[in-house]
């Protein structure tokens, strides 16, 4: 059966959608986009164009307009009597820019594998004949893998045993077996924003109630909202990206860290800390101690090897109290069976080699943030480029609300990003953009360049009254 998305879901969806006129290219644009991003899944009903017209103030005609935009370009398929549906996209749909020649996808913001990766391959693949022999998969986990990635936790000064370690498919597989198991339809959950979408995306799939706090490459977490709304709301859980926050590439100080762990203690919150960005340390000076609480079984932590060594390599893992790793191995038969053996083995030859391996991933992020935050700054000075000691990307200020316009005329000019709002919780983020600096640095600047030549027209194209209003600011 479809999913359908009524026309409130959508209107709040489409965010600051009135970017250009005429407004019916601008609906189907903003639709266009969420499809793209994925946040509307194929085959998801759309409103009727009467329900739609209402909920945004426009004409039927604008709608109807902007549904046949959508027919036309292949985004939907319209019945009579059954009303509009969104369509999966082709290989060949423009709207992927994958028929220009030079495409730069800036949508994954995972560097490429590590280099030595070939060859742990290659030793783990000459002992097949052990491998084969075992069952394929196991639903907790290699022993002498959760004895590495618990030895690598005992090194950051958190004591860890093997029976804390449950190994998974990737860290999106561990938020949605957490998610699973310690929410019910309705529990409140904290909540960056911007955040990482996907990890917002499972909490809303578990029936959460999603509370953002914001969190900005300025001034970092706003605790004063956060202590507020931790007493106000009362949420069973809070999902914290302490260093190098994604997308912000912001990292917690260590007053943050301690107030976020206080607000959630005295309601019996349970953090759940997402770390898989922790080790993509380019030139902070000294890391802040790692997120710890009177009460440990408050403390959840998943990381993974997705950004360290490689996104292709889907290994993650949960670090929690023994009883709740029981918990978890019990549920997660509904969700998959186990981790591969082969990646597992992968895995644990890796980790005697990290501080190799976080090495060169410093020394090749340093390489592409440094010649993306140049190349901005030269090109688009009226952006704001922030600095970043680490991460994955910058979130760059734009100086107009323009972002989902902006990804669009990028998209057909052969470069693929992910517009601010994709990161929001509860709306906006049309004045950011998050652009990766994983891909090497001459496709960096290739992309500046670009974004620089759309710029202006996306400006052009923008209603006078918003343009006016954002010049009156300045």
């Amino acid at each position: 059966m479809d999913s359908r998305i009524s026309a409130r879901m959508l209107s709040a969806a489409l965010g600051g959608w009135r970017t250009r006129e005429p407004a019916y290219e601008a609906l189907a644009d903003g639709i266009r986009l969420l499809c793209l991003d994925n946040r509307l899944a194929p085959r998801t009903a759309l409103p009727a164009e009467r329900e739609l017209a209402a909920s945004l103030g426009l004409s039927r005609t604008t709608v109807a307009a902007a549904y046949r935009s959508l027919r036309d370009s292949a985004h939907i398929e319209s019945t009579r009597g059954s009303g509009s549906v969104t369509l999966p996209l082709r290989r060949e749909d423009p709207g992927k820019a994958s028929s220009i020649e030079g495409t730069i996808d800036l949508q994954q913001a995972s560097p490429p594998a590590w280099p030595g990766l070939t060859g742990v391959f290659a030793d783990v693949a000459s002992s097949a004949a052990a491998l084969v022999s075992r069952v394929g998969y196991d639903v907790i986990g290699r022993h002498d893998l959760r004895e590495a990635i618990a030895d690598h936790y005992a090194q950051r000064g958190i004591p860890t045993v093997a029976s804390e370690i449950l190994v998974t498919t990737g860290a999106q597989s561990a938020i949605h077996l957490l998610a699973s198991v310690l929410l019910g339809r309705g529990d409140r959950v904290l909540i960056e924003t911007p955040t990482y979408p996907h990890a917002a995306d499972a909490l809303r799939r578990a029936g959460a109630r999603l509370v953002g706090v914001p969190v900005t490459t300025e001034d970092g977490w706003d605790i004063d909202r956060a202590e507020q709304a931790f007493a106000r709301t009362l949420p069973v859980l809070a999902y914290l990206m302490p260093d190098f926050q994604n997308p912000t590439g912001r990292s917690m100080s260590a007053y943050e860290r301690d107030s976020l762990v206080r607000a959630g203690e005295r309601i019996g919150a349970i953090l759940l800390v997402d770390e898989t960005t922790a080790d993509l340390d380019i030139d902070r000076l000294a890391a802040p101690p790692a997120i710890v609480a009177e009460d440990p079984t408050t403390i959840v932590r998943i990381g993974s090897l997705g950004k360290t060594v490689w996104g292709g390599l889907r290994v993650g893992w949960i670090r929690a109290e023994s009883d709740l790793i029981r918990r978890l191995t019990a549920a997660r038969s509904t969700q998959d069976l186990g981790t591969p053996e082969f990646e597992q083995a992968v895995a644990a030859a890796l980790f005697p080699l990290m501080p190799e391996i976080v090495v060169q991933r410093s020394h090749l992020l340093r390489q592409g943030r440094d010649a993306l935050t140049a190349a901005l700054s030269l090109r688009l000075p009226e952006w704001s480029v922030p600095c970043t000691a680490g991460g994955v990307s910058l979130w760059v200020g734009l100086d107009a609300p323009l972002s989902a316009s902006l990804v669009m005329e990028a998209r057909s000019r052969g470069l693929l990003l992910s517009a601010g709002p994709r990161f929001s919780v509860d709306g906006g983020h049309d004045r950011h953009l998050r652009i990766p600096f994983t891909a090497p640095p001459e496709e960096l600047v290739r992309a500046a360049d670009v974004l620089a030549e759309a710029w202006p027209r996306v400006r052009a194209g923008a209603p006078l009254t918003m343009v006016d209003h954002v010049e009156a600011l300045v």
